[in-house]
């Protein structure tokens, strides 16, 4: 499929004109853009939003957390390790082609070999054909979460991706590279792409032979445009330049909702910020004693207030309240006098230097947190050399871990604390997966224990005790920086139908949206 590449929403950005909408033609405006089409090259949250558009999971999950059939019609256990999913007939590609039950094991297989999902499939012996729309997911030990993972399960269009081009494997996962999947894309979503430059904008249509007749969204075509400043991108939601707009920055929020014919949509969110301290890259941080001193030395209640405007939750823990393994204990702990006191006992009274990136395009007033949180460990005599970076920039920088403090933002994918352990604090493992994310180096082998044990318990108490001993141990050894979970808040004229289509998980379901 080809792209055709136009700079007309550069142009008409920089003019200050405005794009025409109709009832079924709409402009959104995000703080930055989807970096490939791929959907397993980045797990992240601009890759699971462009992936509910253009594919389509086996499961997804409603705003109630309930799990709802989308290309698997039903499911049921078979056995302890044996999880039977009943494909949905009748679903076309966007090639023409026809989804069967070897579409799905093809992606299941590719998922298990992405350096980012990987960590997500690792419970997974395999999947199986049973007949051309039926399939069965078989774990090594019993599972609890395999509905959860199943909503990661976009099929591909195995006969699209298959072969080669160029001399080149089409199916070929190429982290920040120009792969085959990078830039096609055939999936069974409501929208095909009709053109695309990366920081320029997207162009979405309505997918003609789209299975799911019965959505009542009428979005014929959704122009996706990445506007990074915050004033910016709220100007050109209320001179009516763009439709719908998120993020809205806390500052802004009260201006969105007082002004006539603009709706602010907000909800409570469970994407826990954090800073993560490099222990192979600062010897100093290997010290526990020093981890403690930064972890003292942030005042995440004074970035929650005085940035974030209120519009955030103070954390001292991965996981929020709700969730499996949460502990009311693990508050947040600033307290200065206590982290100079630390930072003399570990025998750096004098303080040192440290290098701290984070983006200034991917979370909620990113760059003005890092600005915040290196001010306040100057009060501890540590120097900062601090660097923000646009977010299509600042993950190749992340991958491989730049810097002596990385900012980092995670949902949990499967709604409780193990998938932010999993990626973020076990033990570095390219093999399974885990630790993907982990750029604080931490290791300890308890933690990882007592993941895994998490991950084959099927008792929920049993499952909840563990992940709870993870927090204490990760709390304890300041093993990363606690800021806040992040709420949010989405902008939109009044005609547009949003509150059916948005969620925690930040992945809206634009197939269903209905313009008034």
């Amino acid at each position: 499929m080809k792209f055709y590449k136009t700079k007309l929403a550069a142009a008409l950005l920089a003019a200050g004109l405005s794009f025409t909408s109709s009832a079924a033609d709409i402009t959104v405006a995000y703080d930055a853009d989807p970096v490939s089409l791929d959907p397993h090259e980045q797990l992240s949250e601009g890759t699971m939003q462009m992936s509910h558009m253009l594919f389509d999971p086996l499961v997804r999950l409603t705003k109630e957390f309930d799990f709802e059939a989308r290309l698997a019609e039903k499911w049921q256990r078979i056995d302890d390790t044996t999880f039977r999913f009943n494909l949905r007939k009748g679903v076309k590609f966007h090639s023409g082609n026809t989804m069967t039950a070897d579409d799905v094991v093809w992606t299941f297989n590719r998922l298990k070999v992405s350096g980012d999902f990987k960590a997500i499939f690792a419970p997974y012996e395999k999947m199986v054909k049973v007949d051309d729309y039926t399939v069965e997911i078989k774990s090594t030990e019993p599972y609890p979460l395999v509905l959860q993972t199943a909503t990661y399960i976009f099929p591909m269009d195995s006969k699209f991706y298959g072969g080669q081009i160029d001399g080149k494997d089409k199916a070929a996962i190429v982290k920040h590279g120009n792969s085959f999947a990078s830039t096609n894309v055939s999936g069974t979503g409501p929208f095909i792409v009709t053109s695309r430059e990366q920081g320029i904008k997207v162009v979405f249509e309505r997918f003609d032979d789209y299975w799911d007749t019965k959505s009542p969204g009428n979005v014929d075509k959704l122009t996706l445009v990445p506007i990074k400043e915050n004033a910016t991108r709220v100007a050109a939601l209320l001179s009516g330049d763009v439709d719908m707009i998120h993020p809205v920055a806390p500052n802004d929020q009260k201006r969105v909702k007082t002004t006539k014919d603009i709706e602010l949509t907000t909800l409570s969110g469970t994407r826990i910020i954090t800073f993560q301290m490099n222990q192979n890259s600062n010897p100093a941080l290997k010290d526990v004693r020093v981890r403690q001193a930064i972890v003292h030395a942030i005042n995440n209640k004074g970035i929650v207030k005085k940035i974030m405007k209120g519009f955030a939750t103070t954390a001292g823990q991965q996981g929020p309240a709700g969730y499996s393994g949460y502990d009311e204990a693990l508050v947040p702990r600033y307290d200065l006098k206590k982290a100079k006191q630390l930072m003399k006992e570990a025998g750096y009274e004098k303080g040192f230097k440290l290098s701290m990136m984070a983006p200034n395009n991917r979370y909620v007033n990113d760059a003005k947190i890092a600005q915040a949180a290196s001010a306040m460990l100057s009060k501890i005599g540590i120097k900062v050399d601090l660097k923000t970076l646009p977010k299509a920039q600042y993950w190749p920088e992340f991958d491989v871990c730049a810097a002596d403090m990385m900012m980092i933002g995670w949902h949990s994918d499967t709604e409780d604390s193990a998938n932010f352990s999993e990626f973020l604090t076990m033990t570095r493992n390219k093999e399974t997966g885990k630790g993907a994310y982990n750029c604080g180096y931490y290791a300890n082998p308890e933690v990882d224990k007592l993941v895994n044990e998490a991950n084959s318990e099927t008792d929920i108490a049993k499952r909840s005790a563990s992940l709870q001993k993870v927090e204490q141990i990760l709390y304890k050894e300041a093993a990363f920086v606690p800021l806040h979970w992040q709420n949010l808040a989405w902008g939109s004229k009044s005609n547009l139908q949003i509150t059916p289509i948005v969620n925690a998980q930040n992945f809206p379901y634009f197939g269903d949206l209905v313009v008034k």
